[in-house]
């Protein structure tokens, strides 16, 4: 059965929210009494990337636990962030908050909430002005990523890959808690761990508190143009919805110059999600599985195992990775499996910090 949400909101026109829930008999058979408010990242589902990774979490967690849900987006500027989540809670057993940008918000919802738990994407949810710090609340999980040890592979690829000896970066927002640069720095590593001598460019959209650089498309184009005529040959995004602009920049050059040009995708498998007509520059991913964080926490919920504070997705447990979708990188996977063992078992530590990298 699906749910109907609408009927709880204010008339006001900036809050979309989309009853997309299946009850037990639209998936596999099983049911559940849990029902999810997923609150996306400004932009919602369509990005190609973060935001649709939460939402295939979501959709499997519908198909295959047999709960409900209903999907919000906040408006342009996330204003009406705390507002989400307090529909959330009043609708919901669980609320999903997909983005760091969530926090404060989601610990005061928490706060006033407890019979409500809250999952809150990015951020660890630990309140570190106590002494010692500790979960904001019992029920409030944060769901944090090494997104770090999934660049180290993709970087690896890059310049495994690359005929120039020279790649690229393009970072969404810089100065927002390390998140972003915690990606760059992976990719550094990895690159150079392949080519010491590698050139590496880099490149911020916006810096923080202006977060428009994960929706800025046309500014990640021509930063990767500028990047492929400064000699790079492959470039990584961490830039949300602004990445379909590296790879529509890809096919550009490659067709202008008549020498194939790569994007590295993030978050989803990119060659998946792009428009068909970019997806042969499409290198391979850096798969930060939010789908599978979102399933989890759904499911602790059902199994009353959700608990306050971080919950760590690694290497180890396939929290990160890359995709081979298109079979690109397929002469050097097992490079790229020799890499990962290593990060596993601690003969390599990944920095988090682009200027250790």
């Amino acid at each position: 059965m699906r749910k109907k949400w609408k009927a709880l909101l204010p008339a006001m026109a900036v809050i979309a929210f989309a009853a997309a829930g299946c009850g037990g008999d639209e998936g596999s058979g099983a049911s559940s009494d849990v029902s999810v408010g997923l609150v996306y990242d400004i932009g919602g589902r369509g990005d190609q990337s973060f935001n649709d990774a939460a939402a295939a979490g979501i959709e499997r967690a519908a198909a295959e636990l047999g709960i409900t849900f209903t999907e919000a987006s906040p408006n342009d500027d996330g204003s009406n962030r705390g507002e989400l989540l307090q529909l959330g809670a009043d609708a919901h057993n669980l609320v999903i908050a997909v983005g760091f940008l969530f926090e404060g918000d989601a610990a005061k919802v928490g706060a006033a909430n407890p019979e409500t738990s809250f999952a809150v994407i990015d951020s660890s949810m630990i309140d570190w002005a106590q002494d010692p710090p500790a979960p904001y609340g019992e029920k409030i999980a944060g769901l944090v990523f090494a997104e770090q040890q999934g660049s180290f592979l993709v970087g690896a690829a890059a310049a495994l890959k690359s005929t120039t000896g020279t790649v690229g970066f393009i970072g969404g927002v810089r100065g927002v808690g390390g998140l972003i640069e915690k990606f760059e720095a992976g990719y550094i590593a990895g690159a150079k761990a392949v080519n010491p001598d590698i050139k590496i460019l880099s490149e911020y959209i916006t810096e923080a508190p202006n977060f428009d650089g994960f929706n800025a498309p046309d500014r990640a184009k021509d930063i990767a143009l500028a990047m492929y005529e400064g000699g790079a040959d492959i470039v990584y995004h961490a830039a949300g919805g602004s990445g379909a602009g590296l790879f529509e920049a890809a096919k550009t050059q490659s067709e202008a110059s008549g020498a194939k040009v790569w994007g590295i995708g993030v978050d989803s498998d990119q060659y998946n999600t792009v428009d068909p007509a970019v997806q042969e520059y499409v290198l391979t991913s850096m798969l930060k599985r939010v789908d599978v964080a979102v399933f989890e926490a759904v499911k602790a919920q059902i199994d009353g195992t959700l608990v306050g504070g971080e919950t760590r997705y690694d290497l180890a447990v396939d929290g990160v990775g890359y995709s081979t979708s298109g079979g690109f990188i397929d002469d050097i996977a097992e490079k790229l499996e020799e890499f990962k063992a290593q990060i596993i078992d601690g003969t390599i530590v990944v920095p988090t910090d682009p200027t250790q990298a």
